[in-house]
């Protein structure tokens, strides 16, 4: 055992951890911008043909072949890409107006296919375009929702598809006041009736009807739908899934990655208390059918040319509408941002959203909130509790890590106490060097009988790194995932706690016209902000709190230690840099009063003057 070797130990430790954060979580360093997609022709979603050889009611093991609603196949015909302005006027449309959401459903084909965000923006300009969610088949980026009804075997009646012209009962926009009623028949006897219901935050009622004046019983089965042509961009970090997604009954939750999926190509999920959807980092959709639904569910890629459609869809228990009769079947969708409060965190913290309210299973977890749930769900409450009187997520940061200083404050002193008795014995260590030079084994016996004296733990340094390691996972994952940390400003020059520090030291913090990080290869480490600086000052502050240890390989290490995490550290969200850079300067403080109480010399500015000294010479 070598001198401060608890401390050492802390730092490799550290490093390490941090290493591998970069390594597996953290690389690209900065979340590229989300780039628009390379133009490509896109393929018109194909209506539910049911034969009597695949649907339902030949197959009712397996209703989930070709009578599930169809993505599109082989014999589709190529469309071609249309302005996303142009598509929406091609139909007419019954306006959406919610103070979350500005769109329109197409009642050519009866979908939910024209959705953006308005209180979200591309970037924080506040009047840079709002969020786009969804978009009508023939856009670049085709993402909507479509319920409906499948026939059974044996029944010929003709089903609304893609091209059924619906017409609107009355007028006007939906709105969370106003539901709209839309209205068709097929001429063979059945009248399709669709009323769709919006609260004001992001969740659709679906109610669809079907009444029967043939001649003949007919048997339906309800169907829903969430479609999305192309893979989107993604985050591509390891910690966060985007993709298709599900909490499914006894099943749990099942996490589909695009890639995954297209390897996978389609599976089928037979559950009750369900729901399914795709998630983007911020942004989701999912079909939220009734909990005690049995539903036949599926995830499936289906490739046309070089585009994959990715589709959720779920296929409910069959109903049979009798002469002059009606069925119903229900459905609701999530259509907007995965804000904690609406999709639900903790109901006793005010934060049960839909989960509580529609009595979901595991809702929650439309949210990302990982392995570590346990400690990333309280980080988050405890910054949105000060953010609800602050204002600021910034201010909240500083205080949430006072207060995990003050939850760890007995366990900290005690360790911060042991390195300072390890200090006061370094005298005593050195001289067992001097009197057993040569014998290793004799040094150390030695030495663990002082530390026995002295009542000395040489491993409770590492105590306070690894207190704080789980802490800054769980502050990296909520700064991530949440959309409240989204485009939330701090002050001055930081506009965006979830991305990395704007400013460059390698270009004189903007007065070269010139971004370094778009250097081929290594450009992503020339990210070296103002707050990452402050942040490596303050480790080198901690650093020299301790004695300049005697060994060359302990003197490199404490030197470049700081250096080589400001740099691994300037990537990260400017949030945890700032958290980092606090905690650093409290721990100081911290340190050093103890130090003080123990009788043993704080030597931060000696070694600093020793520092400087030996760079004048």
């Amino acid at each position: 055992m070598t001198d401060n070797r608890n401390t050492i130990l802390a730092v490799i430790l550290s490093g390490l951890v941090l290493i591998a954060w970069q390594y597996f979580y953290n690389v690209p360093a900065m979340e590229k911008q989300r780039a628009q997609q390379q133009t490509q022709a896109e393929f018109q979603k194909t209506t539910p043909q049911p034969s009597a050889s695949a649907t339902p009611g030949a197959a009712p093991q397996q209703p989930g072949n070709a009578a599930q609603p169809a993505t599109p196949g082989a014999t589709q015909q190529a469309q071609p890409v249309v302005a996303r302005e142009a598509a929406i006027a091609a139909s007419p449309r019954v306006k959406i107006d919610t103070p979350r959401i500005a769109g329109s459903i197409a009642l050519k084909g009866g979908r939910i296919d024209d959705i953006a965000l308005v209180q979200f923006r591309e970037t924080v300009d506040p009047k840079s375009p709002p969020i786009i969610l969804y978009s009508p088949s023939g856009t670049a980026e085709p993402y909507y929702a479509e319920f409906g009804w499948v026939a059974a075997t044996g029944v010929t009646a003709k089903m609304p598809d893609a091209q059924t012209v619906w017409q609107q009962d009355g007028s006007g926009s939906l709105t969370p006041t106003t539901p709209v009623v839309l209205k068709w028949e097929n001429g063979d006897g059945l009248t399709f009736r669709r009323t769709i219901a919006v609260d004001d935050h992001y969740l659709f009622t679906i109610k669809d009807e079907v009444s029967n004046v043939g001649n003949a019983p007919v048997t339906l089965y309800p169907f829903a739908l969430i479609s999305r042509h192309g893979a989107p961009q993604v985050s591509g970090y390891y910690i966060l899934h985007e993709g298709l997604i599900g909490y499914l009954g006894d099943q749990g939750l099942q996490e589909y990655a695009y890639k995954k999926i297209d390897e996978s190509k389609k599976v089928d999920f037979k559950v009750t208390n369900g729901w399914l959807g795709i998630t983007d980092k911020y942004w989701a959709s999912a079909l939220l059918p009734d909990t005690n639904a049995q539903l036949q569910a599926r995830f499936s890629s289906n490739p046309s040319g070089n585009v994959h459609t990715y589709q959720t869809d779920y296929l409910l228990d069959p109903v049979t509408v009798a002469i002059g009769g009606t069925a119903t079947a229900n459905a609701r969708l999530f259509a907007g941002a995965k804000e904690a409060g609406v999709v639900g965190v903790f109901p006793f913290a005010g934060l049960g959203g839909y989960n509580k309210e529609l009595g979901l299973n595991h809702f929650d977890l439309l949210i990302d909130w990982g392995w570590f749930y346990f400690i990333t769900k309280p980080m988050f409450l405890g910054l949105d509790f000060f953010y609800r009187f602050f204002g600021n997520f910034g201010i909240s940061i500083l205080l949430v890590t006072v207060i995990v200083k003050l939850l760890f404050f007995p366990l900290a002193n005690k360790s911060y106490a042991s390195m300072a008795k390890m200090k006061s014995v370094q005298p005593q260590l050195q001289a067992l060097k001097e009197r057993y030079p040569d014998d290793k084994v004799k040094q150390q016996q030695e030495m663990m009988e002082i530390y026995r004296k002295e009542k000395i733990n040489p491993v409770a340094g590492c105590l306070p790194v690894l207190i704080q390691i789980p802490v800054f996972f769980s502050l990296y994952k909520v700064l991530f995932v949440t959309i409240e940390m989204r485009h939330a400003p701090f002050y001055g020059w930081i506009k965006d706690l979830s991305a990395p520090d704007p400013t460059n030291l390698f270009n004189l913090f903007g007065l070269i016209p010139f971004d370094p990080t778009t250097i081929p290869v290594f450009g992503h480490y020339l990210a070296l902000g103002i707050w990452p600086i402050i942040m490596g000052i303050t480790m080198w502050f901690q650093m020299k709190l301790n004695p300049t240890p005697p060994d060359p390989t302990q003197q490199i290490i404490f030197n470049w230690m700081p250096l080589i995490f400001t740099f691994m550290l300037a990537g990260f969200p400017a949030g945890l840099v700032i958290y980092w850079a606090w905690n650093n300067l409290l721990s100081v403080i911290q340190q050093s009063y103890i130090m003080r109480r123990n009788g043993v010399k704080v030597e931060l500015f000696d070694n600093l003057k020793a520092t400087f000294a030996k760079k004048a010479t």
